[in-house]
């Protein structure tokens, strides 16, 4: 999941090609269905995201009382108003009548805790549960951002490598050479800094086991003469999430596991190794789409469809992950130079879970 901000942002207006009444205000490549003459483009206004969690009065003052997501009816989800994908809300809370918002645009400024919005944390079924212990050494996985919240997170024409999200849910392992000791935790554990105790029952453990990944961690480990490795990998099937790409979670044989990331602490340093140095020979890896010059409608085109893990086209696809093909920084998300693409298909698809 991504980062939870609630920020001020310049948008751009857009007409409603179905509704009169409404027009469509941009954030980034984000649309927001507001209210027709509520802004120009140019204004200034607050952007609260998808999965985010809004108190009452908050709802309340926006008039979206009943019409979000979720039991308590709290939560920001994508939807289709008139037939445009509206990406969250866009508004002018009176807590913040007083303040300058261009300049907060331009600041950067997160009025997530002012406003009370916090973000929504899935619920976390038995089989991804269990009894955790302190994990100091645990190597943790990151959050990705949007690319079309961010958009100038890589540039144009620059090298990048396009690789199918797969909707299961995250297994982080880290070997440790000096004692072999092996660490294995959910991406939502993991961001505590706990790991999971060995349990037969446990989903993350026993696909774990199944693909033998401590054996693989510990043979990268002593190739690339590291300390540390991490391994992370989506673990995915029926009774995991609602898409389940032909594998079945539940089977002690059958569910599917498909690696997206290595890293490896080498001479006291973490680094994140390349797509071409993933263990292709040994682990399953998530499908690659593409790999060549970023541009961003490609990388939307390649965001909807169906998916390929299965190879059999079985159900829709969650959407893209998008990399620079050589590891870097990028200081618009302040971190790796990688970000996501969902597809509006999966975003509004009846029954999805969304467990972490």
């Amino acid at each position: 999941m991504s980062t939870l901000r609630v920020t001020a942002e310049l948008l751009t207006v857009h007409e409603h090609p179905n509704a009169d009444a409404l027009e469509l205000a941009q954030v980034g490549l984000y649309r927001a269905v507001v209210a027709k003459g509520a802004y120009r483009s140019g204004d200034a206004a607050v952007y609260i995201p998808e999965q985010a969690v809004l108190p009452p009065e908050l709802i309340a003052e926006l008039g979206l009382t009943g019409r979000l997501a979720g039991k308590a009816s709290d939560r920001v989800k994508a939807v289709r108003l008139r037939g445009e994908l509206s990406q969250g809300i866009v508004c002018r809370p009176r807590a913040l009548a007083d303040v300058d918002l261009v300049r907060a645009a331009a600041e950067g400024t997160d009025f997530a805790e002012l406003l009370g919005v916090t973000k929504w944390v899935p619920p976390v079924p038995t089989t991804m549960d269990g009894e955790v212990e302190a994990a100091p050494d645990l190597l943790p996985w990151v959050d990705i951002e949007n690319v079309q919240r961010y958009p100038d997170v890589f540039e144009p024409g620059e090298p990048v490598v396009l690789t199918e999200k797969v909707h299961g849910t995250a297994c982080l392992v880290t070997y440790v050479a000096e004692d072999e000791r092996v660490y294995v935790s959910s991406k939502g554990f993991g961001a505590k800094g706990l790991a999971l105790k060995e349990d037969p029952g446990n989903l993350y453990w026993r696909a774990v086991r199944a693909y033998d990944v401590p054996a693989v961690a510990a043979r990268l480990a002593a190739r690339l003469g590291a300390t540390r490795v991490g391994i992370f990998g989506e673990v995915y099937g029926a009774g995991v999430q609602d898409l389940a790409y032909g594998a079945n979670g539940r089977a002690e044989e059958g569910v599917g596991y498909a690696v997206f990331d290595v890293s490896a602490e080498i001479d006291g340093r973490v680094r994140w190794l390349g797509a071409d140095e993933l263990p292709a020979d040994e682990l399953p890896l998530v499908p690659r789409l593409y790999a060549g010059p970023y541009d961003i409608a490609t990388v939307l085109e390649l965001a909807t469809g169906r998916e390929t893990v299965s190879g059999r086209e079985l159900h829709l696809r969650e959407g893209v992950v998008i990399r620079s093909a050589v590891e870097r920084y990028s200081p618009v998300v302040g971190g790796r130079a990688i970000a996501k693409a969902v597809s509006p298909a999966y975003l509004i698809r009846k029954g999805g879970t969304e467990y972490e």
